[in-house]
Formats: structure tokens, sequence, C-alpha cells
């Protein structure tokens, strides 16, 4: 049976989240085909947190008990060394997410789930990411300034205004799950934005807000095509869907989207197709706002949250699959 290691929690402040994502991955692995071996990763202290072996039930074990060899990315467990055959990549934000973790694992030999190191440091960052769409003739990308903490930033805010317009949001290039994003309506509540995305990053974007419809998309390969799940539309109580919407219940996830079926097929072929020019692999997700001028990208998040209740899992279900069966698939086919 091969040996699988689940990797979660990360460096940045969405690590709790890694954590319920990659619990809850970890738990719909099929454990008559694999060993699965959880590994929390934080800091560089990267432990065994449980693991299931030869079809048995879940076995915990006492924090920092079994640390990871990571010279061949292996652990002993009752003095056998076990080495990882395969890594699932459940580390929302650094380093499971920017291409570093990749790195590691490629370095080794190690296959993983998802895209290689260096298509998920582009993806990772909203800017670059953004960058090698502007051009295509498939979607939409609205206007941004980008600036790196640290340059001159002199009557930024106005530049910033007479741009873009307002509202606009302002966020880091680098983060996940809405950490250091604020919607700016007012020029006064510029400088403060800056402030806080630059307590998540050293980079930041300033982005036109659209106006429409928030809509997402999931896309993996099956062995033989790109293959697009169902769509979602995201309906939130808040001014957007930030931290608390996503995670506290105040937003409505629309699974499969009430939308007409021209849209859908739009937006499964623009999320084919831009996994496709990305060079994406395994399982990734799209986001976009459907405006009254077209259908404008969002971002790409190649770990996508995948706790029982979070977007992915939603449109398994709608496709009528199971996420043993779906997750046999990203792990034989990436």
């Amino acid at each position: 049976m091969k040996n699988i290691a689940v990797i979660y929690g990360s460096d940045s402040s969405e690590w709790e989240v890694s954590v319920r994502s990659g619990e809850f991955t970890a738990s719909q692995i099929d454990g008559a085909r694999y060993n699965i071996f959880e590994i929390f990763a934080r800091f560089g202290n990267w432990s065994l947190r449980a693991y299931r072996m030869n079809g048995q039930a879940r076995q915990e074990l006492p924090q920092n008990s079994v640390l990871v060899d990571k010279s061949d990315f292996s652990v002993v467990l009752a003095g056998e060394r076990i080495k990882f055959e395969y890594a699932y990549i459940m580390q929302h934000g650094t380093p499971g997410e920017n291409g570093l973790m990749q790195g590691y694992l490629e370095m080794l030999g190690v296959p993983h789930s998802g895209c290689n190191a260096f298509v998920s440091a582009i993806t990772f960052d909203k800017f670059s990411c953004k960058s090698y769409l502007k051009d295509v003739d498939f979607v939409k990308c609205a206007d941004d300034i980008f600036l790196r903490k640290g340059e001159a930033a002199k009557e930024l805010a106005q530049k910033a205004v007479e741009k873009l317009g307002l509202p606009m949001f302002v966020k880091p290039t680098d983060g996940g799950s809405s950490f250091g994003v604020t919607k700016v309506k007012a020029v006064e509540d510029f400088d403060k934005a800056v402030e806080y995305a630059f307590s998540e990053g050293n980079m930041l974007i300033a982005e036109a807000a659209i106006v429409g419809r928030e809509l997402t998309c999931a896309v993996y390969n099956n062995g033989k095509e790109n293959v697009a799940l169902p769509v979602i539309e995201i309906i939130t109580d808040n001014e957007f869907f930030d931290y608390e919407a996503k995670y506290n219940g105040h937003s409505k996830e629309v699974c499969p989207a009430h939308i007409p079926d021209l849209l859908r097929d739009e937006i499964q072929e623009t999320s084919r197709k831009i996994y496709a020019h990305l060079g994406c692999a395994g399982l990734v997700r799209v986001d976009y706002i459907y405006s009254a001028d077209g259908l404008y990208f969002l971002e790409v998040n190649t770990i996508p949250g995948m706790t029982s209740a979070s977007l992915v899992p939603q449109m398994v279900r709608a496709a009528g699959l199971s996420m043993t069966d779906f997750l046999t698939t990203i792990i034989e086919n990436s």
C-alpha cells in the first residue's frame, strides 16, 4: 500500500483552516488503498499527528512525539522507518501554496498533489497571476495598482482613486481567506487599508471593485482531460466574502448556482482554459465576478479549502461523486 502524507498547518494566518482542511482530506482518502499519515508542519516543526495503516482505525499521537526526517521525508514509527511515497498538500498560505513545499518535494523526487513549484508561486501571487491573464481573450481582469512595502507611496491614495475609482479593494498579493483585505469606500481610508494589508505580507494590490455576482468553479484532471465541477454562487451578508462570511456562517453558497446554462458553460470552459493556460495540475478553484460587462477573474486557489463545508466538497457532491473516489482520482493523476 502506498504511503501518503497529508501535510497541513502552515506559517500563515490560515494555519487553523489548513488543519481542518487537512484532517477532513485525510479522513476521506481510501484507507483500503493507501496508508495515510497526517503531518502537522508549522515554522519548520514537522511532526506526525495521526495515521491509518493497513485499513485500521485512525491512531492519534502526542504532539511532537514523532518528528519528520526532512532529509528523506520519512518518520520512524514503532522502530520502523516509513518513507512517504506521495504528499497531499493541504497547507493554505506559505509554504504549501507558494511553491516552497512543492520545491522541497520535487527535489526529493516525491510526487505531490497539485501544481508544481513554479506554477504555485505564480498563482499564489495575485498580481503575478493576473499578469499572465491580462492579455487573454476569454476573461477580463479588473484594473489594479501594485505596491511593495517600503516603496515611496506619496499621494498614492489620490492616484489610486483616480485610476481605480471607489470603492476599491486593497489586499496582500500573497494571502488567502481574506486576511488583510479591506474594501475602501473613501480616500481617507486608503492609508489604513494599506497598513492592514502590509501586516499580512510585503506586497499589496489595490484593485477596482467590480459589481456583480460572485461565482466559483473548480477544475481537476482525471487522467484523460481537464474536468470542471459544478459552479457555485456565493451570496454574502457582509460587504464582501471576508473571513467571517467564509467561516462563521455569514454567507449562502448556492450549488449548483442558479444561472443560465450559457453562463454556466462559459464559466466552466473559462476555468478549463485558465487551468491549461497557467499550467495547473491536480485540483484548483477559480473565483470570478460576473458583471454587466462580462466575466472578471478574481483569483486562482491551487489549494482550495477542503473542510466538510468548503466549496469544493460541495461541488463534488453536486457532481454526484464520492469524496473518497474523487481524492483517489486526484492522487492517481497528479
